[in-house]
């Protein structure tokens, strides 16, 4: 028993010296070292002292290190986790000097989140909706611009979701929801290829459910807005 406690007596005496001889990192010095894997382009490396220091709780070195962890988890294409590292930064640190980035780059990681025209589309709303929040609360700053383009993008990218499920209904056989779709597409007025096409299976659609007088005016618009389209020439023998 006495050999017991005397072993376990220099295992506890063992671990005390080490833990005396265990060199402690300072927030600057983790800091320092994150900065410079980041300028490496050692992002995933950055990130884990980004986040032990983001929980720190040490005010102003908690929200460079928030910001700077979202920067990381950005440039390894992790937009989601960005995202919500951005959101915690605006969440904690509401008049930050770097609030307006984290807010602009929080409608980017939605639009990098979002998906082809033939998904799910939540991603690009939240997107349009971001940017829009913005460029309300931040009207003066440099990118201002820039956010009209991202959302014009998003918008159009909405559009295509509309053609694509007139088209789908379309395949399926159920014209009053295609045409529902194509109309809303060309009630945009835009001229462009989906306004084009809409118009074409419009004036196709119509004729199929017996309807010659919406038919005809699809026609027209066709005609007048794209002559010499390859839509128009399908559609020509059908109104000769």
């Amino acid at each position: 028993m006495k050999r017991y406690l005397s072993f376990l007596m220099l295992i506890i005496l063992l671990f005390g010296a080490c833990s005396k001889n265990k060199v402690e990192i300072s927030t600057e010095q983790k800091l320092a070292k994150a900065d410079e894997l980041y300028a490496n382009r050692k992002y995933s490396k950055a990130a884990v002292l980004y986040d032990e220091i983001s929980f720190e709780r040490k005010s102003a070195a908690t929200a460079y290190a928030t910001m700077r962890l979202a920067d990381s988890y950005y440039a390894q294409n992790k937009f989601t986790d960005a995202r919500l590292k951005y959101q915690q930064f605006i969440d904690g640190f509401p008049d930050h000097p770097n609030a307006a980035d984290a807010y602009f780059r929080t409608a980017l990681c939605f639009f990098e989140e979002s998906l082809n025209s033939d998904r799910d589309q939540t991603e690009t709303v939240s997107a349009i909706e971001a940017f829009g929040i913005f460029m309300e609360r931040f009207p003066k700053d440099s990118r201002y611009e820039r956010s009209l383009e991202y959302i014009r993008r998003a918008q159009y990218k909405l559009i295509e979701k509309k053609y694509e499920n007139g088209y789908i209904y379309y395949k399926m056989r159920d014209y009053s929801a295609a045409l529902m779709y194509f109309d809303e597409v060309i009630a945009l007025g835009n001229t462009d290829t989906l306004d084009r096409k809409s118009l074409y299976y419009s004036a196709l659609l119509h004729l199929r459910q017996k309807n010659k007088e919406a038919a005809s005016a699809s026609y027209s618009r066709l005609k007048s807005r794209y002559p010499g389209s390859k839509e128009a020439h399908k559609l020509d023998k059908k109104f000769d």
